[in-house]
């Protein structure tokens, strides 16, 4: 298995933040020689129907969509990069899951707003939605970052869903020559060790087996590897740790939720993304 991807969906809004995802989408597809496929999607019309003929309401939809096209070709043409382009009517969410499903996307690129802390903790809610109902690969992306694939930070703990995290992220570290972090929290508040001591430890030593043999997994395939156990949120002592190392990108796994489990955001991946001062790779497993 190789980090390949034969088609790029990237989630496109004009944004500053959504320009950037297509900038690095660009850069990794280059890499790959993979399809770029530019998704823009324009809200439905919420105003009085009656009030417009079909012809002008055609005409003012029109003008957004061609608008958001000629920017993503504008950057695309700077950069020499060939993209295909599609502008849909509706939930952003819905059709970015939808297209990516159709047309068999591997991963799917969006940018991800917001500089101060509580903006970054709510990392929006197409993005969070994406990454529930989707069966892709999620990579978010700050604005104004670029990717540095040379050190990897691969949170783990365990369980079937960070099997994909790992696996990808040995793909891009043979394929790039980067070297992987991996990082396993034990989730506890301080005044919990002193009320139950010996659970923490028990805790802690299952983290330790967890990280002996993801390390050893990483070792295997001839990637040079580290570990870190840490104690704490998860996501805030992730992404700090990841910070202070200087990483270039994190990788998670993704339960994925279903029914009304899918509208109840705030999961570790998504408090990662929103905290992250680098990019998200959120791994699925294969579709």
């Amino acid at each position: 298995m190789n980090s390949g991807h034969n088609k790029i969906l990237v989630a496109f809004d004009g944004s500053k933040s959504s320009k950037n995802a297509l900038r690095q989408a660009i850069a990794l597809a280059e890499r790959e020689q993979s399809w770029i496929k530019v998704l823009a999607v324009v809200p439905d019309y919420e105003g009085d129907l009656e009030l417009v003929g079909v012809s002008n309401l055609k005409e003012t939809l029109q003008g957004p969509k061609d608008k958001l096209v000629a920017e993503a070709q504008e950057i695309a043409d700077s950069l020499s990069a060939r993209i295909l382009t599609d502008v849909e009517q509706g939930e952003a969410y819905e059709k970015i899951v939808d297209v990516a499903e159709e047309e068999n996307c591997d991963l799917i690129v969006m940018g991800r707003r917001g500089l101060r802390r509580l903006e970054r903790m709510l990392i929006g809610s197409v993005t969070a939605r994406v990454i529930s109902h989707s069966r892709r690969n999620v990579l978010v992306v700050p604005r104004d970052i670029d990717i540095n694939w040379k050190h990897i930070y691969l949170a783990t703990d365990g369980s079937s869903h960070s099997e994909a995290a790992l696996e990808r992220s040995i793909d891009y570290a043979r394929e790039m020559d980067g070297r992987i972090s991996v990082v396993a929290v034990v989730d506890m508040h301080p005044e919990f060790y002193a009320d139950a001591p010996d659970v923490v430890d028990e805790m802690g030593a299952r983290a330790n087996e967890v990280l002996e043999e993801v390390s050893a997994r990483v070792k295997e395939a001839g990637v040079e590897v580290e570990t870190r156990l840490l104690r704490g949120d998860p996501a805030q002592e992730i992404t700090q740790q990841a910070k202070e190392e200087g990483c270039g990108i994190i990788f998670v796994g993704s339960r994925g939720r279903s029914g009304l489990k899918k509208m109840i955001l705030g999961s570790v991946a998504e408090k990662i993304i929103g905290l992250a001062h680098c990019p998200v790779f959120v791994a699925k497993p294969p579709v």
